[in-house]
């Protein structure tokens, strides 16, 4: 005879839960050894559920991954700086800052002139952040480790807004659970992470009332007008030449008077194309012909490419067609996150490049390091792919918020600043990097129309690198440098 099943409840699926390892370690910074303790793992992120206007509890809706390094034997945690982390994408897990210039390891690079080979190491990083402040680097869902729970579609999480609240909601959690509200906080974000960052800005001062101390924004996008090439927006055009210029410079592409000194040539280039160039391109069709041959000659000069190019392309010269023709009679392309790097296609001919040689010299290094720095050194387990950078998320990503207009945080950021006066930021440029070029970054905070009073707020560095500027080791103790005195300016520790 056979059981009869159908009244018998099936047991409940079990609550997902923290998994968190702590581990120990020391590192020699600036001559002063620093014990600290790395907290790894995964905090499930909840979200109070709601019917009829009353609470029904909270349900669980990712898992995140996050690693956190925290100074041991401090006296006042209260004084101590707190410091959430995040790369951008969007789809990219926290690795690169991470591993590249915040974290007490770091890759060994090597850096353009002299790439390294597989097998990769990591190496004590005496630039690391961690003398000034205690580090949590957040993997957003979909990247990293970090997951929607079974039950929950990812998709939900590949949204600016949704993005927005899980990564500010995830910061008000650890704040929480550690006891570190009264703790100086910043944030440090790169490329889609400076987006998020001033959005966070917001969210976190309205939704949960935390006021931050800084913003540190490496290698900026807030207003994406700035960098998309589309059919009526001449600003990109204009905004990435000075930087098409540096290129050019680097690669020895120019007239012997504009290769003797780069900063001259840059403030050359920039004058020009915020005057002549921005105006010729504002005429539009009504750009008188005796006028056209002067700015292609002068677009020319700046670029490095060809006249007949310039012309062909109706005076405006589009990202991927630039690291595709400059050097093109020696078959070779240069890069979009760092135009340094020289990359090798099937052909010379066509109009973009395969891929991004910038972007392959660092993947191999970083995926490597990381993974096995997860394992050996931090004790984490897990048998998931680790996302360094994600090409479900990104695809998938939307901007619901924005139809028919671009993103643009700058206000967000600027209401930020006005609401809580105390909040500085510090963005750091690259000048060969052209996925977030410096002057799309400097003409994105000309126009934040933020009062005079709060100005002095603001302020920029710039390297002589790209898009991850820490590659390059001197750009990287740069950047420690100045970094370091922003968080003592923007803390008063």
């Amino acid at each position: 005879m056979s059981e009869n099943n159908n009244n018998k409840t099936e047991d409940p699926k079990p609550e997902p839960q923290d998994v968190i390892v702590q581990t120990q370690h020391s590192v020699t910074i600036s001559g002063q050894e620093i014990a600290y303790t790395v907290t790894t793992g995964t905090i499930v992120l909840k979200e109070e559920e709601e019917k009829e206007e009353k609470a029904e509890g909270e349900k669980a809706k990712a898992a995140i991954f996050f690693v956190a390094y925290t100074k041991n034997e401090v006296d006042d945690v209260a004084a101590r700086p707190l410091t959430f982390s995040f790369n951008g994408g969007p789809g990219s897990s926290s690795v690169w800052l991470h591993l590249g210039v915040l974290g007490p390891r770091r890759v060994d690079n090597h850096d353009v002139d002299s790439p390294i080979l597989p097998p990769y190491r990591l190496v004590d990083n005496e630039f690391s952040l961690l003398d000034e402040t205690d580090l949590v680097f957040i993997d957003p869902v979909g990247t990293g480790y970090s997951r929607a729970v079974p039950g929950e579609k990812p998709k939900q999480f590949y949204d600016f807004k949704k993005d927005i609240e899980s990564v500010g909601d995830f910061i008000r959690l650890y704040t929480t659970r550690y006891q570190r509200w009264n703790s100086p906080k910043f944030l440090i974000g790169e490329s889609y992470g400076t987006t998020r960052s001033a959005g966070l800005s917001g969210y976190l001062q309205e939704r949960h009332g935390m006021y931050l101390n800084g913003i540190m924004l490496i290698s900026s996008i807030l207003s994406f007008q700035t960098a998309h090439f589309e059919f009526g927006n001449d600003l990109p055009y204009i905004l990435f030449l000075p930087t098409y210029a540096a290129t050019a410079w680097y690669h020895g592409r120019l007239a012997p008077d504009l290769q003797a000194d780069l900063p001259k040539t840059l403030a050359e280039a920039e004058a020009f194309a915020m005057n002549e160039y921005t105006l010729a391109l504002m005429k539009g069709a009504s750009l008188a012909d005796e006028e056209r041959p002067s700015i292609i000659q002068k677009l020319a000069r700046y670029t490095g490419l060809s006249e007949a190019f310039i012309e062909r392309a109706n005076l405006r010269i589009e990202i991927f067609r630039f690291c595709k023709e400059l050097l093109r009679e020696q078959r070779r392309t240069v890069g979009r996150l760092d135009t340094r790097y020289i990359g090798i296609d099937r052909d010379a001919a066509g109009e973009f490049f395969e891929g991004d040689p910038s972007y392959a010299a660092i993947l191999g290094p970083y995926t490597a390091t990381f993974n096995d720095y997860i394992r050996r050194e931090l004790e984490f387990e897990s048998d998931l792919p680790y996302e360094i950078l994600s090409f479900k998320v990104f695809p998938a990503w939307q901007y619901a918020q924005n139809q028919n207009s671009f993103v643009n945080v700058a206000e967000t950021l600027r209401k930020a600043m006005t609401m809580n006066p105390a909040l500085q930021v510090h963005v750091a440029n690259g000048y060969y990097d052209l996925a977030t070029p410096y002057m799309a970054t400097r003409y994105t905070f000309d126009h934040l129309e933020l009062d005079r009073s709060l100005q002095s707020n603001l302020s920029m560095s710039f390297y002589e690198a790209g898009h991850m500027m820490y590659v390059h080791e001197p750009s990287l103790a740069q950047l420690k440098e100045n970094l370091a005195a922003f968080m003592h300016s923007a803390s008063g520790v």
